[in-house]
């Protein structure tokens, strides 16, 4: 098997978040996600990667990775599949193309499948998901990028595509949120796969995601917000409280710290351990993000 070469990363200068998407309506105008992302470096986040969903917001992810030196991913989320024509798939690689040299151009994504809405579910728009992953997987291939992708109640059908675009290669990437098994962690590992764990992971009642958390290799672990997504439990608030007029806290890339500061309890560990092992993990998935200075 030809085996990818690990990826020189720098001393770390703090806390990366693997998955953001800062472009979201929820962080504001122009001004407001700025002064978020001053908040985001303030807390001892130096990095973010923001991937785009849908193409209409490729140009939006690449212009606020260039200001603050971070990181973007091109692809077509899932969940924005339904609506995506065919053309959109050629838009894609082209636009891999035209920036392949861009050092903020980090990876395909985000991309993957998702079988737990129930209007993805249905036998047309499971076909559509599948052509849709698989061509950006080739995309991806073809350029010889990383990628970022979507699980959800989707794992095996993901390693399954992965095996078939690039049979005797290991990939580089991100399995986003992960929240399978055992058996799946490792198949994605075996396959060059670092594992996005977030604010999920503060919960209590996540038993399984905090097993694997605790009991997966450090070597494989990212940490992620998924911000404004996946708020972790000192955001996070009801239903019912929301009725009762209780606001949501809003998630961000600041979040990390105190995320990192869990993980690193449950594992036992210094939280510099932490930091340094998952900062060269990030830059081993991502390579360009050892590249921003």
């Amino acid at each position: 098997m030809n085996v990818l070469q690990p990826v020189a990363s720098p001393v770390p200068l703090g806390w990366i978040d693997t998955h953001c998407h800062l472009d979201a309506a929820e962080f504001g105008d122009a001004d407001e996600a700025n002064a978020v992302r001053m908040a985001v470096r303030e807390a001892g986040v130096e990095r973010c990667v923001i991937p785009a969903v849908e193409a209409a917001n490729w140009g939006t992810v690449r212009r606020l990775a260039r200001r603050w030196g971070d990181v973007y991913c091109l692809g077509i989320h899932p969940l924005y599949v339904p609506q995506a024509p065919e053309s959109d798939l050629l838009r894609l690689r082209a636009e891999i193309a035209n920036h392949r040299d861009d050092p903020h151009l980090g990876a395909v994504g985000e991309i993957g499948l998702d079988f737990f809405v129930p209007a993805l579910c249905t036998p047309a728009m499971r076909e559509k998901q599948e052509h849709f992953y698989q061509t950006q997987l080739r995309i991806a291939a073809e350029f010889d990028l990383p990628v970022v992708v979507h699980v959800r109640r989707s794992a095996d059908r993901l390693l399954k595509f992965l095996r078939a675009v690039r049979p005797a290669r290991t990939w580089r990437g991100i399995a986003h949120a992960f929240n399978g098994s055992a058996q799946q962690a490792q198949a994605f590992i075996d396959l060059g796969f670092k594992l996005g764990f977030g604010g999920a992971l503060t919960f209590e009642r996540a038993l399984q995601l905090r097993h694997l958390a605790q009991t997966l290799p450090l070597e494989s672990i990212v940490l992620e917000t998924d911000a404004p997504d996946i708020p972790p439990h000192w955001l996070y608030t009801t239903a019912q409280q929301r009725e009762s007029g209780a606001p949501q806290g809003i998630n961000t890339p600041s979040q990390i710290p105190r995320i990192a500061e869990v993980l690193a309890r449950l594992r036992a560990i210094p939280i510099s351990e932490l930091q340094a092992t998952t900062w060269r993990n990030a830059c081993e998935a991502l390579p360009a993000l050892a590249a921003q200075v």
